[in-house]
């Protein structure tokens, strides 16, 4: 298989990598070709061109949880929004890829908010399957964060000629199943995207990766072909996913895909940790694992250059 013999890249533009603890990550794509590069510390100070903007990505918080591989998932998530606030190029927003909750508790909501809140940053939410697992089948997650959405929470909006789509795969989720768009939702996603301009930048978000993890842990979405097959004629297309709580990224084409960090705990390795669920660290070593993204837009590129960051260096 031909190589591009300074990136370490298949030149057919297709990568998979996964980064599952260390020091943070700045991730850029040009012409379908990654480029790869170990850092530590936040977001350099010229990363963002006065032209473009910056966005944080935040997942998987868990509030709630209270177990040995983290007892205090409060205390993570503070610590993940105070290293967004102290970001040397300001966010102009947050999304956070679902699993506010773990049981989908009001209380557990209300506790998110208030830190989340504290970013002073308007927060774009997707749900994971731990925010829908009331008895109200996420009744609970739509009242709160729902009210500007259709069917069962996807949306879209734009900023600074990027448009941004929410997209919801984890109702009826079955234990170690794949996630699903449905048809409700795909109908909906195609008639967002008519007229459109192929040139126009899209970033997707969601909970379960759209591409296929790992299906033995459920780590992928059943229909999710057919949302790519709606999105193959943009020029740049980014996929944001949280769910397997590690860093896993893939580039097929124009379509770059990306899952972040949670700010709770890990999950181990898939095919080597013997099924997925929270996984106990080392004294010391919970931060290195856990973290948060930072995704920056320049006008007149087709690149998102991507910074995950740990709480802790390893």
């Amino acid at each position: 298989m031909a190589k591009d013999n300074e990136n370490g890249v298949d030149r057919r533009g297709a990568l998979e990598c996964m980064v599952w603890a260390g020091t943070g990550l700045l991730w850029t794509v040009a012409g379908g070709v990654p480029k790869v590069q170990q850092i530590l510390g936040t977001t350099p100070a010229n990363a963002q061109a006065a032209t473009g903007f910056t966005f944080a990505q935040i997942s998987d918080s868990h509030l709630g949880f209270a177990r040995p591989e983290n007892p205090d998932t409060n205390a993570t998530l503070q610590e993940a929004i105070d290293r967004v606030v102290a970001a040397k190029d300001k966010p102009a927003f947050m999304i956070h890829t679902g699993d506010i909750s773990h049981l989908s508790k009001p209380a557990q909501f209300d506790t998110a908010d208030k830190i989340i809140g504290s970013s002073k940053l308007d927060v774009h939410y997707v749900p994971g399957e731990h925010d829908v697992i009331d008895e109200d089948n996420g009744k609970a997650y739509l009242d709160r964060y729902g009210k500007n959405s259709k069917g069962k929470g996807w949306y879209a909006f734009d900023h600074q000629g990027v448009h941004f789509i929410g997209l919801v795969n984890v109702f009826d989720l079955k234990a170690g199943g794949m996630g699903n768009l449905g048809a409700e939702q795909l109908a909906w996603l195609a008639d967002d995207l008519k007229g459109k301009s192929a040139s126009a930048p899209i970033v997707v978000f969601a909970h379960i990766p759209l591409w296929t993890v790992y299906q033995d842990w459920g780590w992928g979405t059943d229909d999710s072909m057919q949302a790519l097959d709606l999105l193959k004629r943009f020029g740049s297309v980014t996929v944001l996913n949280g769910h397997i709580h590690q860093i896993f990224q893939k580039v097929e084409g124009n379509v770059a895909f990306h899952t972040a960090r949670s700010t709770a705990f890990p999950q181990g390795e898939p095919g080597k940790a013997p099924s997925a669920g929270p996984m106990l660290m080392p004294e010391g070593k919970l931060k290195t694992v856990l973290g948060v993204a930072s995704v920056t837009v320049k006008q007149g590129t087709h690149a998102l250059a991507i910074v995950d960051t740990p709480l802790l260096a390893g």
